[in-house]
């Protein structure tokens, strides 16, 4: 699927700041940036997921802990 993807001029110099770094093209340093920011989103839900069930595990010996 094809996209035009409309950027202001800050970040258009960002995305080309980035890609000159990354030595790739404003489209692949655009797709790894995608890559990126889904890969922490999910990284965050899982360890959200994972802390709540060791406070749900542990919510007695927390408490014991925080008296």
């Amino acid at each position: 699927m094809a996209m035009t993807l409309r950027l202001s001029e800050e970040d258009e110099r960002a995305l080309a700041a980035l890609a000159e770094a990354q030595g790739v093209s404003r489209q692949e340093a655009t797709v790894r940036a995608i890559h990126e920011a889904a890969e922490r989103r999910g990284h965050e839900a899982r360890m959200t997921g994972a802390s709540a069930r060791a406070r749900a595990r542990y919510a007695d010996l927390l408490d014991r802990l925080g008296q």
